[in-house]
C-alpha cells in the first residue's frame, strides 16, 4: 500500500516503469492465466490506486484524462493489467455516481487509508443474483454473477441483485465477506489474467447503508454517465492494445534484417513496397482512432466536474463522442492486431513470441457489448438528431 501523492507526470512515469517490468513476463503470464498477483501488488505499492482520488480524501487528485493515459500505457504491454486498473476506478466512479455524499466520500477515503483494490460483480444484464429484504433491515444476496472482473484478490467490490419487486439494487461491500465464493472458471481466449469469471453469493448479508440507492442509477444525467465512462475506458484500452501490436510489429522488423519475399526486388523486407504499404495504411487508421479517442477524453473531466449540474444534452454529446471513439478503436484495433502478421510473415506466429495475444485480447474485450448498436446510435444521431438515450451501455 502507498499513499504517496503523485503529480500527473510522476504517475505516468511510474506507470511506464511498471509497464516495462510487466512486459518481461506478459507472454508467459498470458499463457498461464490466473491472477497476476505480483503485478497487482506492485500497483498497490505504486500509489496509482489512489492517484485519481480527491486530495481531500488523501489521494493525488489526478484527472480522468491522466488516468486513462495510464490505462493506455499498461494496455500496450498487458491489457489484463490495464483492464484491472481501469475497473478499479470504474467502481470508485460507480459509488460516486450512485451513492449519497456520505457513502462515496467515506469509501474513497477508506480506499486511500486501507489501500483497497476494487473489483466488479456488477453485471447489469445478469439477473441471476437475488437481493431479499430481511426483517432486521438487511438484505440477503444469493445467486451468481458472471464476468466479475477483478473480484479475485479485490478488497472491495460493487455488486447487483434483483429484489422482490424486480428492481435492481446496487451495493458496495468487502470482497471477503462471508458467503462470497470466487470461482476459478475464467478460460476465455483473451484477457486471461482479469479473473473475469463467476462470483457466487450464498446468504451474503448486505446492510442497508451499503446499498447505492441514493440517488441510484439513472436518477440524473450525471448518475447515468457511468455507462459512458465505461465505454470510454474500453476505447482507451483498445487503443492501447492496438498501439502495442503496432509497435511490436515495427520493433520486430527493425530488429531483424528480414529477407523479402523471393519475388520482391527490394533489398530487404523493410524496403518492400507491400510492407511499407501495410504500415502506412495501419498508421493512418490508428491515428484516426487516436484522434477520436483523444477528443472524447477531453469531455470526461468537464462532465465529471459539473456533477449533478450536467445536463441531458451535455451527457448526450459526451456519449456521441465516446461512441465514435469506441467504434473506431474496435474496428481499427482488430484490423491492426490481425494485419501485423502479413508483413511479419509466418515466423511471427510462433507461440513463444505471443503476438497473437493482441488480437485475442481485443477480440474478447470488444465483444463486451455489440459495436453494431453503437453505430446505429451514431446513425440516429447524425440523421435524426437523436442523442443516445441513457442505458446500461450508452
Amino acid at each position: 500500500m502507498s499513499n504517496q501523492l503523485l503529480t500527473p507526470e510522476a504517475a505516468l512515469e511510474t506507470a511506464r516503469g511498471l509497464a516495462t517490468e510487466f512486459a518481461r513476463t506478459a507472454v508467459e503470464r498470458d499463457a498461464r492465466g490466473g491472477i497476476p498477483q505480483a503485478e497487482r501488488d506492485a500497483i498497490r505499492r505504486s500509489g496509482l490506486l489512489t492517484f485519481a482520488i480527491g486530495k481531500e480524501f488523501g489521494g493525488s487528485g489526478g484527472s480522468w484524462t491522466d488516468t486513462l493515459a495510464i490505462v493506455r500505457e499498461f494496455a500496450r504491454v498487458d491489457s489484463s493489467i490495464a483492464h484491472l486498473f481501469a475497473f478499479h476506478y470504474y467502481q470508485l466512479a460507480t459509488v460516486r455516481l450512485f451513492g449519497n455524499t456520505r457513502q462515496w466520500q467515506n469509501l474513497h477515503r477508506q480506499t486511500v487509508e486501507q489501500g483497497w483494490f476494487w473489483g466488479n460483480a456488477l453485471n447489469l444484464l445478469d439477473h441471476s443474483a437475488s437481493a431479499t429484504a430481511r426483517a432486521d433491515g438487511t438484505y440477503e444476496w444469493n445467486g451468481r454473477k458472471s464476468f466479475a472482473t477483478g473480484t479475485a484478490d479485490a478488497d472491495y467490490i460493487t455488486l447487483t441483485g434483483i429484489d422482490d419487486s424486480g428492481k435492481t439494487l446496487v451495493a458496495a461491500i468487502p470482497a471477503r465477506r462471508a458467503g462470497i465464493s470466487i470461482l476459478d472458471d475464467w478460460d476465455n481466449i483473451g484477457q486471461r489474467q482479469t479473473s473475469s469469471g463467476t462470483v457466487v453469493f450464498d446468504k451474503v448479508v448486505v446492510h442497508a447503508d451499503e446499498l447505492l440507492i441514493d440517488p441510484g442509477p439513472f436518477s440524473s444525467p450525471f448518475a447515468s454517465v457511468r455507462a459512458v465512462i465505461g465505454q470510454l475506458v474500453f476505447a482507451n484500452l483498445f487503443l492501447g492494445i492496438a498501439d502495442g501490436a503496432f509497435d511490436t510489429a515495427l520493433h520486430h522488423l527493425r530488429q531483424k534484417e528480414s529477407t523479402p519475399w523471393f519475388e520482391s526486388l527490394a533489398p530487404s523486407a523493410q524496403k518492400d513496397p507491400f510492407v511499407l504499404r501495410h504500415f502506412g495504411e495501419l498508421l493512418v487508421k490508428l491515428e484516426g482512432a487516436r484522434a477520436l479517442t483523444e477528443k472524447a477524453n477531453t469531455l470526461i473531466d468537464p462532465a465529471w466536474t459539473k456533477a449533478t449540474a450536467l445536463t441531458a444534452e451535455e451527457r448526450g454529446e459526451f456519449a456521441v463522442a465516446v461512441a465514435k471513439a469506441k467504434v473506431a478503436t474496435t474496428q481499427t484495433g482488430l484490423e491492426v492486431a490481425t494485419r501485423i502478421f502479413e508483413p511479419l510473415g509466418a515466423r511471427a506466429t510462433t507461440a513463444k513470441l505471443g503476438y497473437d495475444r493482441y488480437w485475442r485480447n481485443l477480440r474478447t474485450q470488444t465483444l463486451h457489448d455489440p459495436v453494431d448498436y453503437k453505430i446505429l446510435e451514431l446513425g440516429d444521431w447524425i440523421l435524426n438528431g437523436q442523442l443516445p438515450p441513457p442505458s446500461m451501455y450508452s
